[in-house]
């Protein structure tokens, strides 16, 4: 009896984490289905669901944009944001997490407190900063503003907790300082909350449309999705070309994820060990 209720419970988690992912495949398959439908059937009511395999909506969105280099330009943009994140964030994380100061509960607080603010309010400041700068029309204002963020801070901090203090004073007695420590011996046992880390920050770069599209008006300084944003017309979409640049942008993070999936796992899962 317990056996058949076991079997019919872990039936029940399948069945529900089978309809999850059909639910999230959902959207990729519709958008892969428009993108080789032409414009007509792609906004016919009621839709319908077979292509008419037009190819040639693939070859359309090279011809109206410099996909190439706004290809490069987001990968850059992430490469970028990813490093600094990585950087200056394990820096302040290990400082909250394991170096004692006055005032350190009290800053981290105000570090936490900046989660609590709506993004949108810095974007006029940060447009000042950046024009104040010349960096308008730049890769650099739009990597700027990313190389930092209050969440990273909390995530490795996190992290940096629930590794035994003992590996700092067997360090202390070999005579490294916190900055030896810090990176000869903290960093790498951060690899999992570091490469969650930075799978969320690329993530967040690769479909980071609002401030691209405030600082750049340069189509080859654009990054993909503030590009893909300018094939909407005022009157008229043309939705297959648009799924298709969409879906070629889409594919270098999927695969990312994919193959990563496992180790942002782990690390989520171990930053909360401590609190």
């Amino acid at each position: 009896m317990a056996e058949s209720r076991a079997q019919g419970r872990m039936a029940g988690t399948h069945g529900t984490l089978i309809l999850g992912a059909a639910v999230m495949v959902i959207p990729f398959a519709w958008q892969l289905l428009t993108s080789l439908k032409t414009l007509t059937n792609a906004t016919r009511v009621p839709p319908t669901i077979a292509p008419d395999w037009r190819w040639s909506n693939y070859a359309q969105v090279f011809e109206l944009l410099p996909f190439g280099d706004q290809f490069l330009n987001t990968a850059v943009v992430a490469a970028a944001r990813t490093a600094g994140q990585l950087l200056f964030c394990s820096m302040a994380a290990y400082a909250f997490a394991r170096l004692r100061f006055p005032g350190r509960g009290l800053l981290f607080g105000l570090f936490l407190s900046v989660l609590m603010v709506p993004p949108a309010l810095f974007v006029i400041p940060q447009y000042e900063i950046m024009a104040d700068l010349g960096w308008l029309n730049s890769l650099g204002a739009i990597i700027a503003p990313g190389l930092f963020s209050a969440f990273g801070v909390f995530l490795l901090r996190q992290f940096f907790l629930g590794l035994p203090r003992e590996l700092d004073e067997a360090a202390r007695l070999d005579g490294a300082g916190p900055l030896r420590i810090y990176w000869s011996v903290m960093l790498p046992l951060a690899k999992p909350g570091l490469l969650a880390l930075g799978i969320l920050v690329v993530l967040a770069s690769w479909n980071d449309l609002f401030w691209p599209l405030i600082v750049n008006t340069d189509p080859e300084q654009m990054t993909l999705s503030a590009g893909l944003a300018s094939l909407q017309g005022q009157f008229q979409t043309d939705y297959p070309v648009l799924m298709a640049g969409s879906l070629l942008a889409s594919l270098p993070v999927i695969v990312v994820f994919t193959v990563l999936q496992r180790h942002f796992i782990q690390g989520i899962a171990f930053s909360g060990n401590k609190s």
